[in-house]
């Protein structure tokens, strides 16, 4: 299974179009190395709508029999991979779609409702020497599929695929405040989740000063209750 880990794809951009260029031109072996460089790409935002990884490869494979087919309507004035982003987006969609145990998501359920972080405690100075780091890509992957379908989504295009705001809103079909707010809200979501090991605990010192802390505020706004009667 591939990765959530970003992968090195080599040089964006102009090698991309190169590529293109040369498949368009007939030489079909040129759309490999295209594959290769942006598979992983394709895997993290297929498995980020769908959350099945079987469900995730095939909508990839669909994603790449699309994008050969439909080349020659790709147009130079965006990058090549928020064009493919939004085929891949549009594949997991088409695929969800189908699923039998597919419910439409309202948003007007309490699809975007408020959270509030439970924890603020600070993190280890260094968590990769705490767990290693193939151990934090896992705890990260898995922070990443907790997250409820619209949060994720705009987490890994925005976070993991590094599209700007406007590219994922678009690939999203989203406004751009809409995009943030999720945004906003999948990083605290995957903040919490990944809290409960990387936070530092609390030295006994620091409990009993936030206890202490606690009655003093509270025996302050009994004294100003008291002295507004």
């Amino acid at each position: 299974m591939p990765s959530l880990e970003r992968s090195k794809q080599g040089a964006p951009g102009e090698d991309d179009l190169l590529l293109v260029d040369r498949v368009l031109a007939g030489d079909r072996r040129a759309f490999e190395p295209l594959v290769r460089r942006h598979e992983r790409r394709v895997f993290r935002v297929t498995l980020a709508i769908l959350n099945n990884v079987e469900d995730a490869e095939e909508a990839m494979q669909d994603t790449f029999v699309k994008v050969f087919c439909h080349l020659n309507q790709f147009r130079k004035d965006s990058r090549f991979t928020t064009w493919l982003t939004r085929i891949a987006v549009n594949a997991a969609l088409e695929k969800r779609r189908r699923r039998k145990d597919f419910v439409p998501l309202s948003e007007s359920e309490g699809a975007e409702e408020q959270f509030a972080p439970k924890s603020y405690e600070p993190w280890k100075s260094n968590p990769e020497q705490a767990y290693g780091k193939q151990e934090l890509h896992r705890l990260v992957e898995n922070a990443i599929r907790a997250l409820p379908q619209i949060y994720r989504e705009a987490f890994v295009l925005r976070d993991v695929e590094g599209l700007s705001a406007e590219e994922a809103a678009d690939v999203l079909g989203l406004t751009i405040p809409a995009l943030k707010s999720r945004l906003l809200r999948g990083r605290l979501m995957v903040r919490e989740q990944l809290a409960e090991v990387l936070e530092e605990k609390p030295t006994l010192q620091k409990r009993v000063l936030h206890t202490a802390l606690d009655v003093g505020n509270a025996v302050a706004m009994r004294l100003m209750r008291a002295v507004g009667r």
